[in-house]
């Protein structure tokens, strides 16, 4: 039997969740996270890991198993998610992936791009230009060098920003040209089920989910990895605006509006990722019904 990948993906907020769940039970078939602030065990608030009920129903895999005082790359999950793809294949033709980071869907879906070594000073020195010049100059350059990469990055983490830039200086080429090479083959066939719902109605989810973060103790959680925050793991939405709360650089009400602002922001980027494959079919995670007849004229059950 032909063994399949069912990935759920979309925007945060959008329900990605419960039809996994759904859809997991349908193929009696087990779910991996591939969300890339999920995999680790102090941050489950401002991640919305699913909750214990929603755990008990499917067995989940890659949900808070790791410490953010490890690192932890998007290489490393793509071989432990092929590692765990191929051992779950033993007793089931059907895993189902889910998760709205795009990157870490494409890296196990078709593997990652074979990118340049980057020498240390070049990275040091974007570092440095990071610290003296701000984020918004790195930010502009890599706009005018990277256009395609600018749109879908997360413009508001260094980190990223930093690597398409080393990239670029270290080999003369962008970021975007290592990203559309061959893809790798895999033991296994993908099925995307791509997530979709009215922007205002998705804007209205989001602000919603922050408000009910908060008041399941968001600004605890973030208090309890303040000396962790260097770490790339927390340079993420809802950790980094509280953070500049706890510093006392601005207020916490504008703390919670920034988190919805950028929160709102980092979904349409999301989007712009998923939009940018031709091949890609969008449901609404509301019609369970049009997700399960497609899936079943793929993969009949």
């Amino acid at each position: 039997m032909q063994k399949h990948l069912i990935v759920v993906s979309g925007p945060t907020g959008i329900g990605k969740t419960a039809l996994s769940i759904d859809i997991a039970k349908q193929y009696n078939a087990e779910i991996i996270s591939c969300d890339s602030r999920q995999f680790f065990k102090e941050m489950s608030i401002g991640t919305a890991v699913p909750n214990s009920e929603e755990l008990a129903q499917v067995k989940h895999h890659f949900i808070q198993n790791i410490s953010i005082a490890k690192p932890y790359s998007v290489g490393k999950f793509e071989r432990d998610a092929l590692e765990k793809i191929e051992s779950l294949h033993k007793t089931s033709d059907v895993v189902v992936m889910v998760g709205g980071s795009g990157l870490y869907v494409d890296a196990v879906c078709r593997g990652l791009d074979d990118f340049p070594t980057v020498p240390k000073e070049i990275r040091d020195e974007l570092n440095e230009r990071c610290k003296t010049e701000g984020i918004e100059i790195l930010e502009r350059e890599l706009q005018q060098i990277d256009p395609d990469y600018h749109t879908i990055v997360d413009k508001s983490n260094p980190h990223r920003l930093i690597r398409a830039l080393e990239i670029y200086k270290a080999s003369g080429e962008t970021f975007t040209s290592f990203r559309i090479r061959q893809q790798q083959k895999r033991n296994f066939k993908t099925v995307k089920v791509i997530l979709n719902r009215d922007r205002e109605e998705l804007y209205q989810r989001i602000n919603k989910r922050v408000d009910i973060m908060l008041e399941d103790g968001l600004l605890e959680e973030v208090k309890s990895v303040y000396p962790f925050r260097a770490n790339n793991a927390l340079q993420t939405v809802g950790y980094k605006e509280l953070f500049a709360h706890i510093d006392g650089e601005i207020s916490l009400e504008f703390a919670i509006e920034e988190i919805k602002k950028n929160t709102r922001r980092y979904a349409k980027r999301q989007m712009t990722w998923f939009r940018r494959d031709p091949e890609t079919i969008f449901f609404n995670p509301e019609d369970k019904e049009s997700v399960m007849e497609y899936l079943e004229t793929i993969i009949p059950n």
